[in-house]
């Protein structure tokens, strides 16, 4: 397995990450501890979750994923093995980026995941409401409390992110070593264009979010028909059209030529973008 530094984060992360928003939601405990053990089984070490995952299912609270993936923790023998990565921001029960949410959600993130630092904090979204400079002094109070080992953060803006970065280094301040934004083969213009040129030049570790636009790319929703019963259909649902059935066209072609998947190719084609 070859790993790669993540930006200038000092973490050395295989190409494939695991998503834990599903935990909770569309996989059970006993599943999601399979799913792990295999995961970290086949070499690879970077796990995402939030303090929101999964928020919008039936019955879910949002701490649900972080719980599970804190279980799977406490039964032993694989902390050394991977990177943990959360955020927080967006929990109903502690909103924003304020000095007090932030550290409020570093001690509970600790709690519940049964772990004593967190390798990888993102501010889950952009806060117009706290400047950056009180955000990014209350990550460097936590880092050097040995809390958390690097910070980043998801769904800023190209302008945002100039700023924190400005802001960090004018003030001595931590950086964001990481940008999560949406990117897949459906969903490319405002990452392209905007942020691309940002993470290039200030050296960003980019970790995309939607790799398979809520299960498009797999090529297993191509009509209307194909989206009922799926507790993801209404995200693939979206791309149902001229443009996305013209993706999956493509991508049949050179999962043919390769003898692989449409999801197998969609995901080589993100981990080999520049970033």
């Amino acid at each position: 397995m070859s790993y790669r530094f993540l930006g200038r984060s000092g973490l050395a992360v295989a190409p494939l990450a695991f998503g834990g928003n599903v935990f909770g939601w569309t996989v059970d405990e006993a599943t999601a501890f399979d799913l792990l053990d295999a995961f970290v089984d086949a070499g690879l070490n970077l796990i995402d979750t939030a303090d929101v995952y999964p928020r919008w299912a039936p019955g879910c609270t949002g701490l649900e994923s972080e719980t599970v993936i804190g279980r799977w923790l406490a039964r032993g023998g694989k902390r050394d093995k991977v990177l943990i990565a959360t955020k927080c921001g967006k929990a109903a029960h502690n909103p924003g980026l304020s000095p007090k949410a932030v550290k409020r959600a570093v001690d509970e993130a600790l709690t519940r995941l049964h772990t004593d630092v967190i390798d990888l904090f993102q501010a889950h979204a952009f806060d117009p409401d706290v400047p950056q400079a009180e955000t990014l002094g209350a990550f460097a109070e936590l880092i050097a409390a040995g809390k958390l080992r690097a910070i980043g953060c998801s769904n800023f803006t190209a302008a945002q992110l100039t700023d924190a970065l400005a802001t960090s280094a004018r003030l001595g301040l931590p950086r964001y070593a990481t940008l999560q934004p949406q990117y897949n083969l459906v969903e490319r213009a405002d990452y392209e264009t905007q942020l691309a040129p940002v993470v290039a030049k200030e050296t960003v570790g980019v970790l995309p979010y939607y790799a398979l636009a809520s299960g498009f790319l797999t090529g297993k929703y191509r009509t209307q028909a194909d989206l009922a019963g799926h507790a993801r259909g209404a995200g693939a649902g979206q791309y149902l059209n001229a443009r996305g059935l013209a993706v999956l066209a493509a991508l049949d072609t050179v999962a043919a030529r390769h003898h692989a998947t449409p999801a197998q190719v969609a995901l080589a084609w993100l981990m080999t973008r520049p970033g």
